[in-house]
Formats: C-alpha cells, structure tokens, sequence
C-alpha cells in the first residue's frame, strides 16, 4: 500500500469536519452538537498523526520527511481554525474562518500530490534541489555579463558615499576566478540533473538496500544547494580569492561525493558509468583552475 493512501483516507474525512466547522461558524451549532463536533475535530487530528506515526522507518527517510511535513501542516492548520472559532467573535469570524479553512483546506489537497514510495520522493527533493541551483546559476550568468555592474539596482547613498568605488566591481583578474567558479556551478546543475534522470530511470525502493541508498542521495545532494549559495556570495565584489578558493573547494568535495554515492548505487548501471566520470573531471578540472588562480594568495 502507497503511503499516501491512508492520508487520503483522512483527507476525506476532514473534509466532513471542514464543512461542519464552517457551519458552527455561522452560529449554527450549539450544545451537544458542538461537544460532537470537537470530538470529531480532535478525532480527525489524531487520525492524521497516526498516518505519520504508522508509516514505518524501512520506507525511507525521504519518504517520511515529506509525510511528516504534510501531517504538520494538516495538523498547525486545524489548531489555527479551531483557535479562530473559539476566540474570535461571531460578527468578525467569517473572514477570519475562511482565511484558516482555506489554509487546511489546502494542505488537505497537498496530500494528494505526495511521492507514492521512497524512489518518487527522492526524485522529487533533487527536482527541488536542481530549481534552485539552476536558479543561481542563470543569477550569477546575468551578473557576469560583460561590464555589467552587479551593484547596478542599488542607488548610491549619500552617507555610503558614491558608489563609484571600484570595490563594486570585478576586475579582470576576478572574472578570470570567476569563471572557472562558474565551471563548477554549472557543473553542479549538471551533476544534478543526471542523477535526477538515474532515479527515475533506474531507481527503485523493492529492497532496504535499495531505500536505503536512495536515502544516501537525497541526503548529500541536498548539501549542493547551499555550498552553490555560498560559493556564488563569495564571489561578489570586493573578492576575497581564499574565501572564494575555500568555497570552491567545498563545493567540488559534495559534487565528488555525489557522484561516488552514485555510481555505486543501484540508479547508475555499469553502462551508463560514463557520466560520472565526466562529471567528475570537470569538477576536477575547474577546481584545479581556482586553485592556480588563487596560488598566489596562499
């Protein structure tokens, strides 16, 4: 059984409470139907809890990462509308009420588009993980345009001083850095989208093995985003070349371990090996540039 199933299951559920909420918001449940109604609202929160607590750990982390974060979500969302019913008034509960059913309402249908087994929520974290790396990439080609400012949107300030200072910009030194700095970025993106295409091309969560290796991936290459964030803030004006170098070198130790993680897994056959090999020398290869770029700094 797919983990989303039993989700589903509840999501249906608290749609029925949902919409009897919505009613007692109206004034239009007193007594014992209200005593009824709490019941069902602490019952379905339970139920959403025990969805996350029965998914078991073989599944996959990943997999229970992505329930966790629904149930919570379902869950802050039904304490956020039962606190608006309670404490808010009856004149001024509509809108607030349809601003906290919309948000559980939401998360409800959230449940729906979760990862089937641990091999889909993998897929999907490196998807997200390649968004935003791709992201940084296109932001740092923009600003390394040809005599292009990358200060340009900011206005000068009187108290700042003008902003002419050529601390603001890159010599031609820096860009020489930089665009080995720009190898390993796009390097990064690359390396990300063929280990997307190896998961779904060959991935599968029949065996703990195989879970568990998934696992490995998800994990590091969620290190790449970050050292890729860090990597390009150290390359902005003033540049600092052993804080650039040491970023670099950061970044090319989890791409290395990325690749090595992959290929002795089962989502890189011994036929497509290719790949990693030439992903892992050009890592090596812009890697060796900053260092001989930078030599001179140590």
């Amino acid at each position: 059984m797919e983990a989303r199933e039993p989700l589903r299951d509840v999501r249906g559920a608290l749609r029925a409470v949902l919409a009897r909420l919505r009613g007692s918001g109206r004034g239009q449940g007193q007594g014992r139907d209200c005593r009824k109604l709490s019941e069902d609202v602490q019952n379905a929160i339970l139920a959403v809890a025990t969805v996350y607590y029965w998914l078991p750990k073989g599944q996959g982390t990943t997999l229970r990462k992505m329930v966790r974060d629904a149930t919570t979500e379902v869950v802050e969302g039904m304490i956020q509308l039962t606190d608006t019913i309670l404490n808010a008034s009856v004149e001024s509960l509509s809108q607030e009420q349809l601003i906290s059913t919309g948000s559980v309402w939401e998360a409800c249908e959230q449940v729906s588009n979760l990862p089937r087994d641990n091999q889909a929520a993998v897929a999907s974290t490196l998807a997200a993980c390649l968004g935003v790396v791709k992201d940084a990439v296109e932001e740092m080609e923009h600003a390394l345009v040809e005599g292009q400012d990358p200060y340009g949107d900011i206005m000068e300030d009187e108290e700042l001083g003008f902003r002419g200072n050529r601390d603001t910009y890159w010599s031609e030194a820096d860009r020489q850095l930089l665009s080995s700095c720009m190898g390993l970025m796009k390097a990064s993106k690359a390396c990300l989208k063929k280990v997307l295409a190896a998961v779904k091309a060959h991935g599968k969560a029949d065996s703990p093995e195989q879970i568990a290796q998934l696992d490995d991936l998800a994990d590091i290459s969620n290190e790449i985003s970050p050292s890729v964030d860090e990597l390009a803030l150290s390359m902005y004006p003033p540049v600092n070349p052993l804080a650039v170098r040491l970023n670099a070198a950061k970044l090319a130790s989890v791409l290395k371990k990325v690749l090595e993680i992959a290929k002795a897994s089962h989502v890189c056959p011994p036929a497509e090996e290719g790949w990693v090999q030439f992903l892992t020398g050009a890592v090596d290869h812009n890697m060796n540039k900053v260092k001989n770029f930078t030599q001179g700094q140590l």
